[in-house]
């Protein structure tokens, strides 16, 4: 997707907050500063700042300036920001927040599902599961079918409520995926355990479906740590962000 002048801006200062480029909690630059560092309009800073504030990054006000908030504060729902912190680099502490919200979540959702999914349901998550087996003998996208996977379970709760934080969790679900099948044979070792939950909803078992998803939340967590110890931080790309092209001032 090609982003506009805006977009690229939103990007381009997204990425340095987060990469701790202004500091902790740290004063942003001026806007001329920021209009001449990145070749932009004034509009362009004022429009840009505004979504920053949407996600949770900064907060402006005439004491104050446009500050950076704490990290605690950060909207960690937002695609963007979770796309932010994997370019800057994945911290331990936020893997272990990303597997605290799985064991939460996906257990509750996953026994519901086992009680309530159709068959409709079934064949879509079945499908998913299709999907998977094909990206690892074949070769594929085998990331988009494990997240259509959980999506599906989650959906085949039929509790309004968890598919909407379903919607919210889908970046930090494909950011998980990402770190956790990098690791070798990764996806090929979790196809039995995808397999296993999958039976257990088709059985309608929900203490079987409980303790296959628990099983494969935990074995993913331990890829995860295995490739972030071998690589520090993470996998994904660490690199400062490039900034919009100059166009000439355009709003």
């Amino acid at each position: 997707m090609i982003k506009n002048v805006h977009g690229n801006t939103v990007d381009y200062l997204g990425s340095a907050i987060v990469a701790g480029r202004f500091g902790a909690s740290g004063a942003m630059p001026p806007e001329p500063m920021l209009c001449e560092e990145l070749g932009v309009s004034r509009t362009v800073i004022r429009e840009s700042v505004k979504s920053l504030v949407a996600k949770g990054l900064i907060q402006t006000g005439p004491k104050v300036g446009t500050r950076v908030r704490p990290s605690s504060q950060w909207n960690w729902f937002d695609p963007d920001v979770i796309g932010w912190q994997a370019k800057a680099g994945l911290t331990p502490e936020f893997i272990r927040d990303l597997q605290d919200l799985r064991m939460i979540m996906e257990p509750a959702a996953i026994r519901l599902a086992a009680q309530r999914a159709s068959e409709q349901d079934i064949s879509e998550i079945e499908q998913a599961y299709a999907g998977m087996v094909d990206a690892v003998e074949n070769g594929g996208d085998y990331v988009r079918f494990d997240l259509l996977f959980h999506q599906g379970m989650i959906r085949a709760s039929h509790n309004r409520m968890l598919e909407k934080m379903d919607q919210a969790l889908g970046a930090l679900l494909r950011t998980s995926f990402e770190i956790s099948t990098v690791k070798k044979n990764g996806p090929r070792d979790s196809l039995p355990m995808h397999r296993a939950v999958l039976d257990a909803l088709i059985a309608h078992d929900a203490d079987r479906a409980e303790d296959a998803i628990i099983l494969l939340i935990e074995d993913a967590h331990k890829d995860m740590a295995q490739v972030l110890k071998a690589r520090r931080r993470t996998p994904l790309v660490r690199a400062r962000a490039t900034p919009p092209r100059r166009a000439a001032h355009a709003a």
